[in-house]
C-alpha cells in the first residue's frame, strides 16, 4: 500500500493541477489555522513582529538560492539530461544534492555569524530586547533553508515523473509542524516554541519526499564535482535568476525596516494580510503553474513550440477566469474574512480593521500575482532567466519608491490620507501609514505582470 502511494503518478496536466489545487487548499487552510492561532496567542504584538522579522534573512537565502535558483534550473536540465542518459542524470542529481548541501551549510554559518549586524539593518526601529530575540530566532531559522534546499531537489525529480501526490503533501506537513509548535511548545516557550515548530515542519517537508525519489530511481552517492559541465550549467541558469529573486526579498526587507519604525503590530498586520491575499495564489496560480512546468520543459526541449504556446494560453485563460471573480469576493467580504480568521484572543478590533483595509488593497493586484508564476515558468522552460531578472530588478526599484512614498503620504493628514481613511472607515485610527505597503505591492505586481507578458511574447515570437 505504501509502495503504491509513493509511486502514484498523475496521467494528465489536469489531474496534476487538481491534486496540487486540493493539497494547496489544505495547506492554505492549515496556514489560516496557523495564523489564527498566532493572532489568538500573541495578537498584533511586539513578539509577533519579532517572529515575522526573524524570517527575513533565512527566507532571503531560501528564495534566492532555492526557490529562485535550484528549482528554476534543476527541472529543465534534468528533463534534458534524462532523455539522453539516465545513469549520468542520476549522478548529476547526486552532485547537485551534495554541492548545494555544502553551499547552504556554509552560507548559513556565515549568515549566523553576521546575524547581529544584518538584523540591526533590517529592523532599525526595534529596541534592544526585540533585537536580541530577533537574532536568536533568526539563527534557529537558518536550519530551514538547509532542509528545504535538499527537499527542493527531490521536488524537481518528483515533478518530472508526475509524482505530484507526494510532492503536494510537503507544504501540508510543513504547516502541521508549525501548528504543533504553536499548540505544544508556545505555552511553555513562547515565540521560541513556534520557531522550533518551523524547523520541525521543514524536516517533515524534506523527509516525506525521499521514498518517492528513491522509487523513481534515485540512490545516494557521495559525488562532489564542481568542474562537471552539468553543474556549471545549473550555476549558469541560477546566477541571473538569483538576482531576480533577490529583488522581491529585498522589497520585503525594506518593508520590514519601514514597519519596524511604525506603531507596534504594523509588521504583523501587513504579514497577516499578505498571507491571506496569497491564498488564491496557492489555490490557483501556483498549482496550475507547477503542473504545467514539466510539460513546458519537455515541449521546449523537444522543439514542440506550437504545443508550448497552446498550453500556455489555455492555462493563462483558466487562471484569469478563476481569479477575477475570486478577487472581487475577497474584496467584498474582507471584513468578514478578517473577523473569522484573525479576530480572536489578543487580536484587537483596531488591528482587525487595519488588516481588513490592507487585504482590500492587496486584492487590486491578486490577478497579476497569480499569473506571474505561469509567466516565470514559461521563461524558465525556454531557459531564459535573464529577462525575468531584469524585470524583477525594475519592479524592486519601483516598489521601494512606492513603499516609501505611500507610507510617507499616509502618515499625515492630506486629501489622499483622508480619502483612504474614509473609504475603509478608519477615521478613528491616528496612523494608517502601514496601508501604503500593500498598495505599493499591488501596483508593482501589475507592472511586473505586464512587462513579463510583453517580453515573453517577443521571446517566443507570438
Amino acid at each position: 500500500m505504501f509502495k503504491r502511494f509513493f509511486n502514484f503518478q498523475t496521467k494528465s496536466i489536469g489531474a496534476a493541477a487538481g491534486i496540487l489545487a486540493i493539497s494547496s487548499m489544505i495547506s492554505r487552510l492549515l496556514g489560516l489555522v496557523r495564523d489564527r492561532l498566532l493572532a489568538s496567542t500573541f495578537g498584533a504584538s511586539s513578539n509577533l513582529d519579532v517572529y515575522f522579522a526573524a524570517f527575513r534573512i533565512p527566507d532571503f537565502i531560501y528564495n534566492v538560492l532555492i526557490a529562485g535558483g535550484i528549482i528554476v534550473a534543476f527541472l529543465p536540465l534534468f528533463s534534458e539530461f534524462f532523455l539522453k542518459n539516465k545513469k549520468e542524470t542520476w549522478e548529476f542529481v547526486n552532485n547537485v544534492l551534495n554541492v548545494f548541501l555544502f553551499s547552504l551549510i556554509l552560507i548559513c554559518l556565515i549568515a549566523a555569524i553576521l546575524t547581529p549586524i544584518l538584523v540591526k539593518i533590517i529592523t532599525p526601529g526595534f529596541n534592544s530586547q526585540q533585537l536580541s530575540l530577533t537574532i536568536l530566532l533568526t539563527r534557529i531559522l537558518f536550519f530551514s533553508p538547509i532542509l528545504l534546499g535538499l527537499s527542493s531537489i527531490f521536488s524537481g525529480v518528483l515533478q518530472y515523473f508526475n509524482k505530484f501526490l507526494v510532492y503536494s503533501l510537503s507544504p501540508i506537513f510543513y504547516n502541521l509542524g508549525i501548528i504543533l509548535g504553536i499548540i505544544f511548545l508556545a505555552p511553555s516557550s513562547g515565540i521560541l516554541g513556534v520557531t522550533l515548530g518551523v524547523i520541525f515542519g521543514a524536516f517533515l517537508h524534506f523527509t516525506i519526499q525521499i521514498p518517492s525519489a528513491v522509487s523513481a530511481g534515485f540512490s545516494y552517492k557521495p559525488i562532489f564535482n564542481l568542474k562537471d559541465s552539468k553543474i556549471r550549467r545549473v550555476f549558469y541558469l541560477m546566477v541571473p535568476r538569483t538576482l531576480g529573486v533577490a529583488a522581491p526579498q529585498i522589497n520585503l526587507m525594506v518593508v520590514t525596516a519601514i514597519a519596524s519604525s511604525l506603531p507596534v503590530g504594523a509588521l504583523s498586520i501587513f504579514t497577516f494580510a499578505n498571507n491571506l491575499q496569497q491564498f488564491p495564489l496557492g489555490l490557483i496560480g501556483i498549482p496550475l503553474a507547477v503542473a504545467i512546468f514539466p510539460f513546458f520543459s519537455r515541449a521546449w526541449a523537444a522543439q514542440r513550440k506550437e504545443e508550448f504556446i497552446e498550453k500556455f494560453f489555455s492555462t493563462f485563460r483558466e487562471i484569469l477566469f478563476l481569479i477575477i471573480p475570486l478577487s472581487f469576493l475577497i474584496f467584498i467580504f474582507r471584513n468578514q474574512i478578517i473577523e473569522i480568521i484573525l479576530r480572536t484572543g489578543r487580536f484587537s478590533e483596531m488591528a482587525a480593521k487595519m488588516a481588513s483595509a490592507s487585504l482590500g488593497l492587496f486584492t487590486l493586484g491578486i490577478f497579476a500575482t497569480c499569473l506571474i508564476p505561469l509567466l516565470l515558468r514559461a521563461f524558465f522552460a525556454i531557459q531564459d532567466t535573464k529577462t525575468p531578472t531584469i524585470i524583477a530588478i525594475i519592479a524592486m526599484i519601483l516598489n521601494i519608491i512606492l513603499c516609501f512614498g505611500f507610507v510617507w503620504i499616509l502618515s499625515f493628514p492630506n486629501f489622499f490620507q483622508i480619502s483612504m481613511a474614509r473609504f475603509f472607515s478608519l477615521q478613528e485610527i491616528n496612523n494608517i501609514a502601514v496601508l501604503g505597503l500593500p498598495l505599493a505591492f499591488s501596483i508593482d505586481s501589475i507592472l511586473q505582470f505586464a512587462l513579463l507578458l510583453f517580453f515573453l511574447f517577443r521571446k517566443i515570437k507570438i
